[in-house]
C-alpha cells in the first residue's frame, strides 16, 4: 500500500506528536507498506530524507515551520498528524484528487488555545485555507479568550472533518470531544503503542548518582513540558505533601524547557525547591533510564489526548498516579490506572500510597506491563492496515462537497464511533 503521513511536527521533536508518527511509520516500513514522510526537515538538501520540507526553527519553541508543500507522488492513502502549514496541504491536496483521507486528532487545540497564541493563528490560517468564509470579526474572536473563540475553534474542526474519510482518536476520551464536530465522519479510537523496553544504557544506580540521588530514595518522576496546560503547580503542591511523609523523596521533572523559573519560585513558596530536580528534554531513546531510575510516574495532566509516557512508564515497569479520570482505562484491557481528584491533599496521598503500600504497587506494576503487552506494536498495526483497506476513493461529488464545507446542520447525528480489536472488524461502542 502506498501511504502519504503528513505532520507539521519534525521527528526530532521530544514530544508525544512525532512520537506517534515516528512510530506509526516505523511500524508500516517494516511491514514493507511504501510509505513517505512528509514533515519538517532541515534546509541543506544533501540532509534532508525523502519526504522532507525545508523548514525553519521557531524561536522559543521546538517547532519548525515549513512551507505548505503537498505530497508529490501518487497514494492511496493520505494520513494527516496535524492541522498546520503542511497538514492542511495535505488534507487539500488529497481533497482534489479524491485520495481518501484519514486524520489523526492528536492535540486538544482547544484547551491549548488559552495557553499558545500559536493555536488561535494557526486556526485563522486552516479555517481560511480550507475555505472557511471567516470575517474580521471572526478572526478578532479566535485572538480573545471565551466562548466566541471556542465556536469559530469548533467550526474549524467540522470543517477539516468534511475533509475526512476517518478520524483516528488516541482515546475514548477524544473521540467524546471530537464526535459533536464529526458530522458523518466516523471515528476510529486507536491508541498509539510503545516500543518494549530499550537496553539498559543508562541505569538506575548511575543515573541516580548523576542526578545526586540518594539509591534508597523515593523519587517521583514527570515527563514532558511544564506549561501551565500541564499542571505543574497541582504537581509540586501534591509532591509538598508527599514530602510530609517522606522528607527524603525527590521529583524529576524530565522535559523542562519553558516556565522553569515559574517553576523553580513555585518550588520555592512550597518548601521543596531543594528536592527538585528540573530537566531540559532529552531525546526519546534516552528518557527510559528515567523511567528506570524513578519509583512513581506522576501525571498531573488534564489536557492530554493520550499520555504517551503512561504507556511508557508501565512498560518500564513504573507505576502511574493521574488526575485526569477520562485517560485511566489502559489499552488493550479493560483495566484502569489510579487516579485521584485533581487536588494537592488527593493527588499527594495516591502518591504516597504508591511509595510506601507494597501490594498496591505490585497490582498496579503488573497490570499495567500486562496492558503494555496486549496493545502491541503488531496489534495496532493490523488494526491500522485493516482499516486503510476500507477506505475508498472519494467521487468528485463528495470532493467538491468538501471543497466548500460548512457548519454541521442542527440535529445531525452523532457519528460512529469504533474501537479497534485486533484480528476482528472495529466494534461499534457509544462515544
Amino acid at each position: 500500500m502506498r501511504i502519504a503521513h503528513v505532520s507539521d511536527s519534525h521527528l526530532a521533536n521530544p514530544e508525544g506528536v512525532a512520537t506517534s508518527v515516528g512510530t506509526t511509520v516505523g511500524l508500516l516500513r517494516a511491514a514493507d507498506h511504501r510509505v513517505v514522510l512528509h514533515c519538517p526537515g532541515p534546509l541543506s538538501r544533501r540532509r534532508r530524507q525523502p519526504g522532507e520540507v525545508p523548514s525553519l526553527p521557531v524561536p522559543t519553541r521546538p517547532y519548525r515551520l515549513a512551507p505548505p508543500r503537498p505530497p508529490d507522488a501518487p497514494v492511496d492513502v493520505v494520513h494527516v498528524h496535524t492541522t498546520g502549514p503542511l497538514g492542511i496541504a495535505g488534507l487539500r491536496w488529497a481533497a482534489e484528487r479524491g485520495v481518501p483521507t484519514v486524520l489523526t486528532w492528536h492535540t486538544d487545540l482547544v484547551a491549548y488555545a488559552a495557553h499558545y497564541p500559536e493555536v488561535p493563528i494557526g486556526a485563522a490560517y486552516a479555517g481560511l485555507r480550507l475555505g472557511l468564509r471567516w470575517r474580521v470579526r471572526d478572526l478578532w474572536a479566535l485572538a480573545r479568550p471565551g466562548p466566541a473563540r471556542q465556536a469559530r475553534l469548533a467550526a474549524l474542526g467540522r470543517c477539516l472533518l468534511a475533509y475526512t474519510s476517518v478520524l483516528i482518536t488516541p482515546s475514548a476520551k477524544t473521540a467524546a470531544l471530537m464526535a459533536p464536530m464529526a458530522g458523518r465522519t466516523p471515528i476510529v479510537v486507536l491508541p498509539t503503542p510503545v516500543a518494549a523496553p530499550g537496553a539498559d544504557a543508562d541505569d538506575r544506580r548511575r543515573l541516580r548518582a548523576r542526578l545526586g540521588i540518594a539509591a534508597d530514595a523515593p523519587v517521583l518522576l514527570a515527563v514532558g513540558r511544564t506549561t501551565p496546560e500541564k499542571n505543574p503547580d497541582l504537581l509540586l503542591a501534591a509532591f509538598a505533601r508527599v514530602r510530609r511523609e517522606l522528607p527524603a523523596a525527590r521529583l524529576v521533572l524530565l522535559g523542562a524547557r519553558r516556565y522553569r523559573l515559574a517553576v523553580r519560585r513555585a518550588a520555592r513558596r512550597l518548601g521543596v525547591a531543594d528536592a527538585l530536580h528540573l530537566l531540559r528534554p532529552v531525546p526519546h531513546d534516552r528518557v527510559g533510564a528515567y523511567y528506570r531510575a524513578a519509583d512513581v510516574l506522576a501525571f498531573a495532566s488534564t489536557t492530554d489526548t493520550q499520555g504517551l509516557t503512561l504507556s511508557e512508564a508501565e512498560a518500564y515497569g513504573l507505576p502511574v498516579a493521574m488526575v485526569d479520570p477520562a485517560l485511566t482505562e489502559r489499552p488493550g484491557t479493560a483495566t484502569t490506572r489510579p487516579v485521584a481528584e485533581p487536588t494537592a491533599t488527593a493527588f499527594g496521598a495516591l502518591l504516597t500510597r504508591l511509595l510506601t503500600e507494597p501490594e498496591l504497587r505490585a497490582a498496579v506494576v503488573r497490570d499495567g506491563r500486562a496492558a503494555v503487552a496486549a496493545w502491541s506494536g503488531p496489534r495496532y498495526l493490523a488494526e491500522l492496515t485493516a482499516l486503510y483497506a476500507t477506505l475508498r476513493p472519494v467521487s468528485a461529488a463528495d470532493a467538491t462537497t468538501a471543497d466548500r464545507p460548512g457548519p454541521a446542520p442542527a440535529g445531525a447525528a452523532i457519528p460512529e464511533v469504533r474501537r479497534g480489536d485486533a484480528g476482528t472488524r472495529p466494534a461499534r461502542t457509544s462515544p
